[in-house]
């Protein structure tokens, strides 16, 4: 239950006013308060108007903001499993870096496959299937688990490429039309260039998939197929590890499904791919 609240924030953290962001960022870090506080406290706290609280409760689909203290609360009440987590701190062990990590590293992937969504990950496929040219894309840190994903993919097929120039990216996209698909990656879904780059693509017809964190960020709104993955980021970690591992999984989710619609394509081009790198070996 915990997690449900927590996550409505995450999801619609772009969708908020800068008003809004502050009630939420304020909820995010001092819950246990937060559910003993009137909405004037609450205001009050955050500097705030009261109506910007209803506000925030109502964007979250809470009809007051008594339900969502009564949701909050609830969410409080669940037991914690008796596990080592938090961030690293100098004084723990490494005994306790190693199991806070993996914990971290856990919790990532669980959230993500309990968000993941059947629908989204078939509708992404199709496109794959259907594409003539499936670009991947992303900006710093995403732009690196795109060239995972083109990589990963180029061992079934050769439509898949990464394009890793911001400018080259803007080119390609120019030049792409509806028999195309970019699959972009941005955490955030809310950058400029993913806006730039997504405006410029639709405008030619091409299709786009979309992994982020965050399904109603502007750049969401643009895709036609959006996977969201797990894995909470704060605005200092710019790239965490246990972030990228939420979106390899969801790389290797969406691979498998490539390659079991076409089991026999996916073993010829595997035993040919594997006969060219054997001869790169001594």
């Amino acid at each position: 239950m915990r997690s449900d609240v927590f996550q409505k924030i995450s999801n619609g953290y772009y969708h908020l006013t800068a008003a809004e962001r502050k009630v939420a960022d304020y909820v995010v870090l001092h819950p246990d308060e937060c559910q003993y506080m009137s909405i004037s406290e609450l205001a009050e706290a955050c500097q705030v108007a009261e109506a910007t609280v209803s506000r925030f409760c109502r964007r979250l689909r809470f009809p007051s903001y008594g339900s969502f203290k009564i949701a909050l609360a609830t969410a409080l009440s669940q037991p914690e499993e008796p596990r080592l987590t938090g961030q690293v701190t100098p004084e723990d062990s490494l005994e306790d870096v190693m199991e806070k990590l993996c914990t971290a590293h856990a919790d990532a992937l669980g959230q993500t496959m309990r968000l993941l969504e059947p629908g989204s990950v078939r509708a992404a496929v199709d496109l794959f299937q259907t594409a003539r040219s499936v670009r991947c894309m992303g900006q710093g840190g995403s732009m690196i688990m795109a060239s995972e994903a083109a990589h990963l993919f180029s061992t079934v097929s050769d439509k898949f490429v990464s394009v890793q120039d911001s400018h080259l990216q803007a080119i390609t996209a120019a030049l792409l039309g509806p028999e195309d698909v970019i699959w972009f990656f941005s955490y955030s879904g809310s950058t400029r260039d993913i806006l730039d780059l997504m405006n410029l693509a639709r405008a030619r017809k091409c299709r786009l998939v979309l992994v982020t964190h965050y399904p109603k960020s502007p750049g969401a709104a643009l895709a036609d197929v959006v996977i969201q993955c797990g894995a909470s980021e704060g605005p200092l970690q710019l790239g965490s590890v246990p972030a990228r591992m939420a979106q390899l999984y969801l790389i290797d989710v969406l691979f498998h499904e490539y390659c079991r619609r076409d089991m026999a394509a996916t073993e010829r081009n595997r035993a040919q791919v594997a006969q060219a790198l054997a001869r790169k070996h001594i």
